[in-house]
Formats: structure tokens, C-alpha cells, sequence
């Protein structure tokens, strides 16, 4: 019987099982008006983070940043299309894909979890979270009942539901509530569909309360919100806020799902820094009257790679720039601000006589590196693969290509010079004659036309350099497919018989370049620079901003870790760099720029700004 006990005992400590933690299950459910965690009233003071915009390696301290602010809940998107890059293809386990390692860490440090899984998420991440390779289907529509589109979520929902199931706080996790959609009223009326994707995740197990999030107005509300699920406010800032979601939806709890702190930025905008002191004064109204509430965001980190997304407002195209800073309270490199101090100052006078909030945690070591010497390395013209055939040209995702580049090339017949006209173009190009550059086109600016000069070739070579920016994620305009994507006319004559030339600059792609060892003057390159860390001569690992003043439009790749975007239109000029991206010794930088002809040397900062 000794033997049987230990036995026992080694599997439970094989298994993370503890007699503590069973004893330490809780209940969540929802009342009438008020949250109910383990049948006593519970205000969530939720703040928002993104595990697939922060490094892993940062994911606690950035929990403790939010533990400490007075956030006794942690709120986090899961984007699909990070999560299931290729069709059936799915990842919950590596780097930031590791769902279960973040879901871990927040449950370790005491705080409680919701999740906003999707299918669509906005969150000015590319697409919202749906996977692009749906946009292969030509007459594919999302958020609603396409049965296309449908089966893809579900089989998403699926696997996800797999993985937070342990996590559940019906299971002894952290994990109280898990949102419907996301501000479905925002877009579509139909409640069938969101009914559905209710359905789905308890058919997978998840028995957890749901809830919706929508603006505070009556058509919102009608269209986007459940019986049976609370309400989410974006944002709830007035007694007739609460008052008007109980009357739409009565007999749940009704919270602000988005607080903001701060707001996104678009490129060639100024940073945007929402008023501080109209924040206080909106927390402390949800304070006093215990209503429950979720920063968005408290911390909002990156958007490595191209990940970014874009607007379609009143002012059409308006892409996001790759910061994610947000102005929120921790900054992209993990700083408090002095917006997180007052916000903990003013959260921490309402905890209980004795109680205090734990230390701010210890800053991130950062460091500014010195000028970096960069040269030219290569050309996209000398690394093109071998070219499609295509009558007319097609968007990226007809080539079966989800970001980065592709070259379309023909030879002019019949007119020869005139106005050129691309529809539509999506979203930005360089455009060439006989090899030498004429001007660009700019989805963002309404520029889809070009003069041809006349030229003295018998059939002039054109060739268009298309970049494919965000993916639209919000309202009304999400099917954006990138590329030319209709047809491109020269003096109102379509022009036919194209090359296509795919260039994902994704890590095959990029592996696989080979230096050009040539004069190269023609726009499209790739540059080429080193930089030692060493931590006896000064420079140990640590976070750095790569400056990016001298460059006009591109990319830079760290180590191979793709950055994300710069634009000289600004305002951002400097990419964070983890110090997980880095290593001791011999670091690699490249950059690819769509303008430059001639290499400027690069330089580290500490700041975003």
C-alpha cells in the first residue's frame, strides 16, 4: 500500500496535479447584473495584451507590468491567422504561437484570464485574424453563414478549444469568459451566425460564460449581442452607456470590454495621445460605481513582420504603422509611462485598508547601438524566381501568396506611352520603363496613375513592383486583396500578357538570397550591414530601436527576425528590437528598400521616439 501511495504521489507531481490546486477551484458565472466568482461579486480590472505581439521571452514581465498597474485580469486576442498560417496547418506551440505557456504564466502570477479568440478580432492586426488564404476563394464572404467560410472557423475554434480547455476555471484555470466574435454590430446583422459560433465552442467543450463587445449605441447592441452572454461596452463611460446595453440585452452583466488609455496610429499621421486627465476621470467613474472593465490595452507591443493592419475610413486607405505602442500605459519596450504610474496610484486607493499593489517590476535593459556601416548587398531583379504566365494581372492570393511582394512585367504593344492606369492598386508600387524607374502609385494618396514617356524601344518593358500592405480589419472593406487586383490600362487599352514574379520575402525567400556582386542602380535592393554585442566591450544584449531616418520605404530583417515596416513618411522611424532577436557576438541587419540606390549607415536608439 506504501508503494501504491508513493506511486501516486510521483505521478501527481509528474503531472502538475496538486491536492492545492484542486482545492483552489473556482466558479465564475454570470448574475443578473454582476460578475459572480465563486458566487460573491467580482469587479474585473482587465488589462489587454497580445501574446503574438510580444517576444515570449517578456510575456511575464509584461503580466507583472499589468499586475502591478491594479489589473487583476488579463485580456488577450488570439489572432486564427497567426495561429493557422496555411490552410490545416496550425501552430499553438512554438515561440509566440504557445498559447499554453502564456495562459500559465498568467494563472503563476495570480491573475485571472479572458480570452478574445475570434474568428475576427479587428485589432489593427492584418485581416482582423482571419487567414488570408481564404481569399483565395473569389466570392468568399466572411463573418456570416458562407458555409466556406464556416467550416474553416470551425475547424479553427476546434483546435483552439483543445488547447484552452485545461486553462478553463471549470477545470481549476484562470480562464472565466471567452468573447463571441467581436463588435459584430459594427458590421453585420446576423445573429444566426453568432448564435452558431456560440454553439461551436460549447459543442468543443468550453463551458465557460461568453460574452460580446460593441459600441454603446442601440443598432450596435441590437445586431451584436447574445441573450445569455454579457455585454461588452467599447468603450462604457456613463451610467446611460450601462443603463442602455441592460435595456437591449437585460439579465447579464454589462462591463466596458475597451477602455482606452491611448489609440492607434496610421502612417503619415502624428502619433496619437489621447488626454490623459479624460482617462482618469472615466476610471475612476467605473471605480466608484464597481463596474468591471478592460484596458485596451495596457500594453500593446509590436507588429513584427507584416502583421499590421489598416483602416478604410473617411479618408480611404490608411495602413497601420508597425509600433504598437498605442500611447498605452507600459510601452512597446515594456516602460511604465507616467500614465501607468496615476493609473496605479489611482486603482491602488481603492484596494482594501493594508493592501497594497505589488512593485513595479525592474525595467528591460536597453541599449542605443552606434553607428552601423551598411552596404549594398543585393538586388530583387538579380534574385527573381521563375516567372507565371497570366493574361491578365490577378491579385497575390490568386498566386497563392499572402504578403510581401510580387513583380508584374510585360511588354508594351500598340500604345506605347500615355497615361497608365492601375485598378485598383493594392497598395503600393514602384514603376518601371526599360529598367530605369518613372514614379511610384500609392493606394494611400488615390495615386493609381502614371505618365509613360515615349520611348525609343521597338516593345518598352514594363514593370510594375507591387507591395502588399495591412489587410483592411475593420467595418466594411475586409476583402482586400492585395496586388493588382482588376487591370491595368494604358491610354484606356487593357494590357495583356504578363509575367508574374512572386516575392513573399518570407524565411525561404529570404534564405535563399544571393548577393548580386554588380553594380546595382536600379531600385529594389537589399542592403547589407554587421554589428558586434559584446557584453565585456559595453554592449551586452539587450533591446535597441533601429533607426531609419535615412531610408524611405522597406523592410529590415535582425538575425533573420523580420522587424516590420518603415516608411519615411513617418511617424514612425525607428523598429523595436528585442534583445531575443539578437544574440552575443556578430549580429546581421538587412534591409530592403523600394527608393534607395545608396547605403546609409544605420543607427540604435532607446526609445520609439
Amino acid at each position: 500500500m506504501r508503494n501504491l501511495l508513493k506511486l501516486i504521489l510521483v505521478f501527481f507531481l509528474l503531472t502538475g496535479y496538486s491536492i492545492e490546486a484542486q482545492k483552489a477551484k473556482h466558479t465564475f458565472s454570470l448574475g443578473k447584473s454582476e460578475f459572480l466568482l465563486d458566487e460573491e461579486p467580482f469587479q474585473l480590472i482587465s488589462g489587454e495584451m497580445h501574446p503574438a505581439r510580444i517576444p515570449a521571452e517578456y510575456w511575464r514581465h509584461r503580466i507583472k507590468m499589468a499586475k502591478a498597474m491594479g489589473c487583476n485580469t488579463i485580456s488577450a486576442y488570439i489572432f486564427w491567422n497567426y495561429h493557422e498560417s496555411e490552410e490545416g496547418v496550425y501552430d499553438f506551440s512554438t515561440g509566440n504561437h504557445n498559447l499554453s505557456e502564456f495562459f500559465n504564466i498568467v494563472q503563476e502570477e495570480g491573475l485571472w484570464l479572458i480570452l478574445r479568440p475570434g474568428p475576427y478580432v479587428c485589432a489593427e492586426w492584418e485581416f482582423g485574424g482571419i487567414p488570408p488564404y481564404l481569399l483565395r476563394i473569389p466570392d468568399i464572404k466572411v463573418r456570416c453563414m458562407d458555409q466556406r467560410y464556416m467550416a474553416a472557423a470551425e475547424r479553427y475554434i476546434a483546435h483552439l478549444s483543445e488547447v484552452i480547455k485545461p486553462y478553463l476555471v471549470t477545470n481549476g484555470g484562470p480562464l472565466l469568459m471567452l468573447q463571441v466574435e467581436n463588435e459584430y454590430g459594427s458590421f453585420g446583422n446576423d445573429r444566426n451566425y453568432l448564435q452558431r459560433l456560440k454553439e461551436v465552442w460549447k459543442s468543443n467543450g468550453i463551458d465557460v460564460p461568453t460574452f460580446t463587445g460593441d459600441g454603446a449605441t442601440p443598432y450596435m447592441l441590437e445586431a451584436g449581442s447574445l441573450p445569455g452572454s454579457a455585454v461588452g461596452l467599447d468603450p462604457g463611460t456613463t451610467n446611460e452607456d450601462f443603463a442602455l446595453a441592460s435595456k437591449m440585452n437585460p439579465g447579464v452583466p454589462v462591463f466596458s470590454s475597451e477602455t482606452y488609455p491611448g489609440w492607434l496610429t496610421h502612417w503619415g499621421e502624428a502619433w496619437v495621445k489621447p488626454d490623459t486627465a479624460d482617462l482618469m476621470k472615466e476610471v475612476r467613474f467605473l471605480m466608484n460605481n464597481k463596474k468591471s472593465f478592460n484596458f485596451y490595452v495596457v500594453h500593446g507591443g509590436t507588429n513584427f513582420g507584416f502583421t499590421a493592419g489598416a483602416n478604410s475610413g473617411g479618408k480611404g486607405y490608411e495602413p497601420d504603422v508597425t509600433s504598437y505602442d498605442y500611447n498605452a500605459p507600459v510601452t512597446e519596450q515594456g516602460l511604465p509611462t507616467s500614465k501607468f504610474m496615476a493609473l496605479r496610484e489611482l486603482i491602488g486607493s481603492y484596494l482594501p485598508k493594508g493592501k497594497k499593489l505589488p512593485p513595479v517590476p525592474d525595467k528591460i535593459p536597453a541599449i542605443a547601438l552606434t553607428s552601423i556601416d551598411i552596404k549594398p548587398f543585393t538586388s530583387v531583379w538579380d534574385n527573381l524566381p521563375q516567372p507565371l504566365a497570366s493574361v491578365q494581372p490577378k491579385p497575390f492570393e490568386a498566386y497563392n501568396q499572402d504578403y510581401g511582394f510580387i513583380l508584374y512585367k510585360t511588354e508594351l504593344v500598340g500604345h506605347k506611352s500615355g497615361k497608365l492606369k492601375v485598378t485598383e492598386i493594392h497598395d503600393y508600387a514602384t514603376v518601371f520603363l526599360n529598367g530605369t524607374y518613372i514614379g511610384k502609385l500609392d493606394r494611400r494618396e488615390g495615386i493609381n496613375t502614371i505618365d509613360i514617356p515615349e520611348s525609343s524601344v521597338a516593345n518598352p518593358v514594363l514593370e510594375i513592383l507591387v507591395e502588399g500592405m495591412g489587410r483592411i480589419n475593420f467595418a466594411q472593406e475586409l476583402i482586400d486583396r492585395k496586388g493588382i487586383t482588376d487591370r491595368v490600362t494604358l491610354n484606356g487599352m487593357t494590357l495583356m500578357n504578363w509575367k508574374v514574379y512572386n516575392l513573399p520575402m518570407d524565411k525561404k525567400f529570404m534564405y535563399n538570397l544571393r548577393s548580386s556582386g554588380k553594380t546595382m542602380n536600379k531600385p529594389g535592393l537589399f542592403f547589407r550591414g554587421n554589428f558586434m554585442l559584446n557584453r565585456a566591450a559595453g554592449f551586452p544584449v539587450s533591446d535597441t530601436y533601429i533607426d531609419m531616418s535615412d531610408y524611405v520605404k522597406g523592410i529590415v530583417w535582425v538575425n533573420g527576425h523580420n522587424l516590420g515596416r518603415y516608411w519615411n513618411i513617418g511617424p514612425q522611424k525607428r523598429l523595436y528590437c528585442p534583445a531575443s532577436f539578437m544574440k552575443e557576438g556578430l549580429n546581421e541587419i538587412l534591409i530592403f528598400d523600394l527608393h534607395m540606390t545608396e547605403a546609409k549607415p544605420v543607427s540604435g536608439a532607446l526609445s520609439l521616439e
